[in-house]
């Protein structure tokens, strides 16, 4: 078949081993070359999701790589999204809306109808775009997963795609990885492999070079790159097991530091909404997995989910209703964002039985609202007034919920929506009480807006008697990431991959190399 793009893929030997990064990263350096690029993922399972312009719901990956390349994030990134909502079920997101609840057999047998979708999706962003940069999920030799695989081989083959292989030095077994896996897969799939990297790499890289060369000559590919740790990384991450990795490598709370504590949800969902607040110089966040005393926190986020009450159960199960109720007594400070901004009022119910058996669960009363859930998602691109901290006029997010929270008596609003999707209008969203120590709202993405973040932080410095950290000039994250790329992979191979020239330096300014 043939193509009009060029397609690179990359794929991993596992999960959290840096295909999702190493993917943005490589797709800012061919944007920075003048290359026309986009990204694709065939299939995303994660709970964390961003909205399109048009109102529907990808990967957030997808959408982070699609800044990379300087575009706008389409749904034919990330055609098919999967957002479990227990351990054996998944809500399935076609091509940017539900299709429906369901657990892997059903699932599997709508593999011809997905499948179908998936390369729909591919050959329009084929005619549009000149390359196409492909990420694989999870890792590249599941065999158990091989005959419903539609994210990493088969796509390879379907985009004639040539692969780069990307393993995790980190946890260990790096050499073994790379070799299993292509030990592992069939002979035509092996034949796409034209590169490994290793990745994560703390030390010395010279103390790889008898296992680089044991690699090269056991395998026959070479290794185009090592890629060191970079602790400045923050692109957002959504796989589940970089959130494990971020919890173990969580640094203590201190009397100098803004302490911002976020529950860690059973079925937590968009993390990355706080990415930019973790930035902040003089932050510390933490990730709360069990209760624990909050008696050095000066602020506690209830994050998304998705299941409110199966999440209220659990908070009442863990003891955290108590905690939680003990801390606002003495003076405490609440978040609730979406799933956590209905489990902060009163009641939650759920006559359709959108998540499942249980038809209501009495919510956390700290705001005077009642949330009923609906079969119908609400997914839509916002631009709204902070009323928070004083008004910041604009601030963009979106909203990705199902059920409609109202007062059950008057309340401030938190921010007055201007805006949704390209239609003007004028509603409120959210709710604030104790003049702002506890709010709540729908909207995802606030904190990635740098005047309501910083609003918000210099709030919480101001409270705790510290004084505000100068505010400093960053660089785009994107541009950092790449440079850091381009510094440690072969990019001469990576750019004749795709039938292309390596620039001869690599620039931070301009859109071009």
């Amino acid at each position: 078949m043939s193509h009009k793009a060029k397609a690179l893929m990359i794929l991993g030997t596992a999960s959290d081993v840096g295909k999702s990064v190493i993917a943005a990263g490589l797709c800012r350096i061919f944007y920075r070359a003048g290359i026309r690029v986009a990204p694709f993922k065939a299939q995303n399972m994660s709970l964390n999701s961003y909205v399109t312009p048009d109102g529907r719901e990808i990967g957030w990956a997808q959408a982070a790589q699609a800044i990379a390349c300087g575009i706008e994030p389409t749904v034919d990134m990330n055609p098919v999204l999967l957002k479990p909502v227990s351990h054996l079920g998944s809500q399935v997101i076609l091509q940017g809306k539900v299709y429906g609840n369901m657990g892997v057999r059903d699932y599997y047998a709508l593999k011809k109808k997905i499948w179908h979708k998936v390369k729909e999706s591919y050959l329009r962003l084929e005619r549009e775009f000149s390359l196409i940069v492909l990420e694989g999920a999870g890792g590249a030799a599941e065999i158990n997963l091989r005959e419903h695989d539609i994210a990493n081989f088969r796509m390879a083959e379907f985009a004639d795609a040539p692969v780069l292989l990307a393993g995790d030095i980190e946890r260990g077994g790096v050499f073994a990885s790379l070799a299993g896996t292509l030990d592992l897969i069939r002979p035509r799939e092996r034949s796409r492999v034209k590169g490994l990297i290793v990745n994560k790499f703390r030390g010395d890289p010279t103390l790889l070079k008898t296992g680089i060369e044991f690699l090269e000559r056991r395998t026959g590919i070479p290794v185009l790159g090592v890629i060191p740790y970079y602790d400045g990384i923050s692109i957002p991450e959504e796989d589940s097991v970089a959130l494990e990795r971020k919890i173990r490598e969580q640094r203590p709370f201190g009397p100098k530091t803004v302490n911002i504590a976020v529950i860690r949800l059973p079925h937590m969902a968009n993390y990355t909404d706080f990415a930019e607040v973790e930035r902040e110089g003089r932050v510390v966040m933490r990730y709360l997995t069990k209760r624990e005393r909050l008696s050095d926190v000066d602020v506690l986020i209830l994050p998304g989910t998705k299941n409110t009450l199966g999440d209220l159960e659990w908070l009442r199960h863990e003891g955290w209703r108590e905690e939680i109720s003990s801390y606002v007594t003495q003076g405490g400070r609440v978040v609730g964002i979406c799933g956590g901004y209905q489990i902060l009022g009163e009641e939650v119910a759920d006559p359709l039985a959108v998540e499942g058996k249980r038809e209501k669960g009495r919510g956390l009363g700290l705001l005077p609202l009642r949330t009923e859930l609906a079969a119908e998602k609400t997914t839509e691109k916002v631009v709204a007034r902070s009323l928070l901290n004083g008004v910041i006029p604009h601030v963009e997010g979106y909203e990705i919920h199902m059920g409609k929270s109202e007062p059950v008596k008057k309340v401030d609003p938190a921010f007055k929506i201007l805006k949704r999707g390209s239609r003007s209008v004028r509603e409120t969203d959210g709710a604030v009480v104790e003049g702002g120590r506890i709010w709540g709202s729908y909207l995802h993405g606030i904190f990635s807006n740098s005047s309501f973040r910083r609003a918000w932080l210099n709030d919480l410095f101001r409270a705790k008697g510290l004084p505000r950290p100068a505010l400093q000039q960053r660089r785009d994250p994107y541009d950092e990431w790449a440079g850091h790329l381009w510094k440690h992979l072969d990019m001469d191979r990576i750019f004749a991959l795709v039938g292309s020239k390596k620039p001869k330096k690599y620039s931070w300014r301009g859109k071009g190399l």
